[in-house]
């Protein structure tokens, strides 16, 4: 899927590579899609992660890791749980770390999920692709991706003082767009 909070066009125009064909479509859209990724990382989504399954008596029981905040006779997507346990969902019951639904199937034991599965729930929140903080995280973190990508071991002086490339990517890349998308970050992703 392509990626919307910045489009291969307007990274194109904002480089200034639209009449360009040196840079294939996909290396552009690569790097919409990786500043997409990261910035989804930090967003407010409806979701929680899945740390445990069960399955007795046809009730599939599900544990998050965090405090999860799904309540009954709510519809959840589970992913990355295993084939019984994914789909859409109508919780039947729950508390602060479990929740449950009804589920037709074998039992199993309680199982750890690794990696963590990913429960999804309504997202009533603005669509961050119309978001024009966003879309502006978006292009700054697009334009370093891309400098860092094209000009590797190359240094780039700022208002700051000098940086060198490959830092670029570092762990302060998320600092440049802090303050725009602060609006809209997940509390989870504050912690740290």
């Amino acid at each position: 899927m392509a990626a919307t909070y910045i489009t291969m066009a307007e990274l194109r125009a904002l480089l200034g590579i639209t009449a360009i064909t040196l840079y294939a479509d996909a290396t552009v859209e690569e790097v919409c899609q990786a500043t997409e990724d990261i910035l989804n990382k930090y967003l407010w989504f409806n979701t929680a992660p899945i740390a445990a399954t069960a399955l007795s008596a046809n009730v599939a029981t599900i544990t998050t890791p965090t405090p999860h905040g799904f309540v009954t006779d709510q519809s959840v997507v589970i992913s990355g749980a295993g084939a019984t346990f994914n789909g859409t969902k109508t919780i039947t019951g729950y508390d602060l770390y479990r929740f449950t639904y009804n589920k037709t199937a074998s039992d199993q034991t309680t199982h750890l999920v690794k990696p963590y599965g990913l429960v999804t729930g309504p997202n009533h929140a603005t669509v961050y692709a119309s978001v024009p903080a966003v879309r502006e995280a978006a292009a700054a973190l697009a334009t370093t991706i891309w400098q860092a990508r094209q000009a590797p071991g190359e240094s780039v002086t700022t208002i700051d003082g000098f940086i060198a490339s490959p830092y670029q990517l570092g762990n302060t890349l998320i600092a440049k767009v802090r303050g725009l998308i602060a609006p809209y970050m997940s509390p989870n992703s504050m912690v740290g």
